[in-house]
């Protein structure tokens, strides 16, 4: 493929040139024919003189007309789409007359999206809660908004954007932006704050809110509402955390919509609403941390951009590390640690399975000249990325020296989209005129940056929970049933997050002893998994059962990857089932069943896992 662009390589728009400062969109929403309609009116500033073309990203877009605006008249213009990259889009050029000047230039596209836009999700009544009314979401990230409009897209170029939206009456249509203005069937949105093409997200269905707090509410269908209030009751005091460690929060709502189980990613920050899995409703909260991670955005991505997803550390590994602080002001800070040292069991897991053929996608900052962005996501920007980050915490002399910096590297590059050189340049310039510039050296940028595979330095971190899961792995891993049920041991009471990361050590031994049916057996009883409502429990358990080989417990595993399309889960249990030759026909029947229930970038990324793409 090669790089598309020279700012981005999964780009062929040019925001060296030109950038988009505000698009208008008019929408009209046809469930019938599931197609967006309408048109977007693109407000470009020109940074160069004499530009002969404008070119945009597309993917699967049907264009009809491009219009250039100016003094009050309308000025029909050609256009073409061009240069086809498989997963990845189009190019659609629009020629300008010569002599353009730079400045402000407005031109109107006139398009439909595809029936099958990648960024676009259509549900029919029945795969809702409800029943008897359909659901439409977008998911943009992280280069689908392509397929929604014609745009830069790229996280380069931030812009403000209004919308108006015609939809049935009779739903609820939301936007990552405020709501303006509502009538019966159209709602008019405005976003004032600049954000990167990914972040423009919509979602239409018979929908209801409960409040959290005073700029806060939970969306979702009638029959889950009350649950994601009480699930999500803390919403309000991780927000005030976050505004604490980071500064004021710009942004003035923070709602959240909780999806069908379609939804691919576990939350997505759209700004104003952030989208989230229903696979966090376990019914005590302890999956909420999602939530703490998506307000974390608000800054770490949403403000400070990374400028093409080379460097996606600067937006997950951030956003962790802010997270994690989250949950440490609010749990403890043994709890801080743990949940970073359980982050690098699935760090390890990650770069064993998914990426052990890929072995330079475990880097830091990758190179996606001949790789989309979809195939190269993985947890290695979130843990690598937010280990490093605690790692020059600690050699900068802790919390109260690091986060002071935090605060003014997001005021010095809010509203910016930046690579990694301008995190260095933050780093030093702050640091070089203080007592510890001497610390400066002592970091080696490109042994963090450039190696592969785990992180090289782990930080010193308080051990003393994950031990404990340490010592219980190792105890399901080396004996025997009958010495297990003996054992005295296995009954030492564990919290919800310990039995998650247990399980996840458990599935990274390299060898179990009797990994049979009894021992699963055990393990269920021991910890009561039959009856847990935790999705990750569950997810995890489930990837034991196919370990042990237990083929009449394959409909039941089958159900779970059924039950949601979070590739979290998703995708390691279809990875798993591929490697099982008595089970993998069954997967590939079942996956090619389900998969028009899935996202593109869902069932895209699984046939790889497959082999069958």
């Amino acid at each position: 493929m090669g790089r598309l662009g020279v700012v981005d390589p999964s780009s062929y728009s040019q925001p060296d040139l030109i950038t988009t400062e505000h698009s208008a969109l008019n929408w009209k929403i046809d469930f019938a024919a599931t197609k967006i309609q309408g048109s977007v009116l693109h407000r470009f500033k020109v940074l160069t003189a004499n530009l002969d073309k404008i070119l945009l990203d597309v993917r699967d877009i049907n264009v009809t007309n491009a219009t250039l605006l100016a003094g009050g008249s309308e000025l029909p213009i050609n256009f073409f789409i061009s240069d086809a990259v498989d997963d990845i889009g189009q190019k659609l050029t629009l020629e300008l007359p010569s002599g353009t000047a730079k400045g402000s230039l407005n031109v109107r596209i006139d398009y439909e999206t595809s029936s099958s836009a990648s960024g676009l999700q259509w549900l029919n009544p029945t795969q809702t809660l409800g029943k008897e009314h359909p659901y439409m979401f977008s998911q943009c990230q992280a280069i689908h908004a392509r397929s929604v409009i014609p745009c830069q897209d790229t996280p380069a170029v931030k812009f403000t954007y209004d919308a108006t939206v015609e939809h049935p009456s009779e739903l609820t249509a939301l936007m990552s932006a405020l709501i303006d203005k509502k009538e019966p069937g159209k709602t008019l949105f405005k976003q004032e704050v600049p954000i990167p093409a990914y972040l423009v997200a919509i979602a239409i269905g018979k929908l209801v809110s409960r409040p959290l707090g005073e700029n806060s509410s939970v969306w979702a269908e009638e029959a889950i509402v009350d649950a994601c209030a009480e699930e999500f009751s803390e919403t309000a005091t991780m927000l005030k955390t976050a505004t604490e460690l980071c500064g004021p929060y710009v942004w003035k709502q923070y709602d959240l919509l909780v999806m069908p189980p379609s939804f691919p990613f576990g939350g997505m920050e759209n700004p104003c609403l952030t989208f989230v899995t229903p696979t966090l409703l376990a019914g005590d909260k302890s999956l909420a941390d999602v939530v703490a991670h998506e307000i974390a955005h608000s800054w770490t991505g949403n403000l400070v951009t990374n400028k093409n997803f080379e460097h996606f550390w600067l937006n997950e590994g951030f956003t962790v590390f802010v997270e994690s602080k989250i949950v440490g002001r609010m749990q403890g800070a043994k709890e801080l640690d743990f949940k970073m040292l359980s982050n690098l069991t699935d760090l390890q897991e990650c770069i064993r399975t998914q990426l052990n053929k890929t072995p330079e996608l475990t880097k830091l900052v990758v190179d996606l000249s001949n790789c989309g962005p979809d195939d190269a996501f993985s947890s290695v920007p979130y843990i690598k990325g937010s280990t490093f980050l605690r790692y020059l915490e600690d050699l900068f002399g802790g919390p109260t020296v690091f986060e002071p910096f935090l605060r003014d590297y997001l005021k010095k590059y809010a509203y910016k989209s930046i690579e990694t050189k301008d995190f260095q340049s933050a780093l030093y310039d702050y640091f070089i005129d203080t007592d510890k510039k001497d610390k400066l050296s002592a970091v080696d940028w490109d042994l963090w940056l450039k190696s592969e595979g785990m992180p090289p330095v782990i930080p010193n971190f308080d051990e003393s929970l994950a031990n404990v899961t340490k010592e219980l792995a190792s105890l399901w891993s080396s004996k025997s049933v009958a010495e297990l049920a003996d054992s005295a041991e296995i009954k030492t009471t564990i919290s919800i997050h310990q039995l998650i990361d247990f399980l996840g050590k458990l599935i990274e031994s390299k060898d179990i002893v009797d990994l049979n049916e009894g021992k699963i057996n055990l393990l269920e009883s021991t910890y009561n998994l039959k009856s847990s409502k935790n999705a990750e429990v569950r997810f995890r358990l489930n990837r034991l059962i196919i370990r042990a080989r237990l083929i009449k417990r394959l409909d039941e595993i089958l159900e779970f990857a059924n039950s949601n399309f979070r590739m979290k889960f998703c995708r390691p249990i279809y990875r798993d089932l591929a490697g099982w030759p008595e089970a993998k026909p069954a997967a590939i029947r079942n996956f090619v069943n389900v998969k028009d229930q899935m996202m593109a970038v869902c069932s895209h990324t699984i046939e790889k896992d497959l082999g069958l793409k």
